[in-house]
């Protein structure tokens, strides 16, 4: 038991976890167009660590100006890396999905993205999208963008789900049901699919396809009185479950 309390202390509530899981999928991509690059996959970790800190600990006195530091820090390194790998271009989008990250929570603004009722699910899948699509690919790529943006966007539901009866903002579980509510994410991940038959190489398809069942089921069995580790390290992991498919059939072969 204290081994899984360590585990949950270090790994999820630091938020080192949910930043894995972005990369994982972001890597999955970047397999797929065949552009893997270890300085950008640093550049994705530390955006999403830094970033998932910063919307964490804002509220939390003295801690959250040495997360600020550190979030400097991390710009700092980002913006390095940026301009040794890569070029100006690939800078501005960074800053621009940066930003992003600032509006959606930042208390030191009036209002910002998350107090927008229904809109927060769309919101994050938009970031993740991004940096999928846009930020890590020499172009803009539509079919990734869509697949990405429709799956997290789904998968950002069951943690609506949790919080149904806490959020203080309307939420779909709140507007439409639970029930409802599995039903709206079960349509999202049907057509993210759909756009990966089409979009995706064959391996890369049936691992995402794979890992579609999986998140359907852990959608499924979502329930407000669940254990916070099935959210924050069950439905969290299937954004890097393909991932993981893609490294399994390598070492199978």
């Amino acid at each position: 038991m204290n081994s899984l309390n360590l585990l949950k202390k270090y790994l999820i509530d630091s938020q080192l976890y949910v930043s894995l899981m972005g990369t994982f999928f972001a890597v999955f991509f970047m397999l797929e167009e065949n552009i893997i690059k270890i300085p950008t996959i640093a550049l994705i970790f530390i955006t999403y660590f830094s970033g998932y800190l910063y919307t964490k600990y804002q509220n939390t006195g003295k801690l959250f100006y040495r997360i600020l530091i550190f979030n400097v820090i991390s710009g700092i390194i980002s913006a390095v890396l940026i301009l040794y790998n890569h070029n100006e271009n690939r800078l501005i989008k960074w800053a621009i999905i940066v930003v992003l990250g600032l509006l959606y929570d930042s208390t030191f603004l009036k209002f910002f993205v998350r107090k927008i009722p229904l809109f927060k699910i769309f919101y994050v899948g938009l970031t993740w999208a991004l940096i999928n699509s846009w930020l890590i690919l020499p172009e803009f790529n539509r079919e990734i963008f869509w697949i990405s943006w429709l799956f997290i966007t789904a998968l950002v539901l069951p943690f609506d789900i949790r919080d149904v009866n806490s959020d203080t903002i309307v939420t779909f579980p709140r507007l439409i049901g639970i029930q409802n509510t599995k039903h709206f994410a079960y349509i999202l991940i049907f057509i993210s699919v759909m756009i990966a038959i089409f979009s995706l190489k064959t391996e890369f398809y049936f691992a995402f396809f794979l890992t579609s069942i999986i998140t359907y089921l852990l959608i499924y069995f979502s329930e407000n009185s669940n254990k916070e580790t099935y959210f924050s390290f069950w439905v969290e992991s299937c954004s890097g479950i393909p991932l993981l498919f893609i490294i399994l059939k390598h070492l199978l072969n």
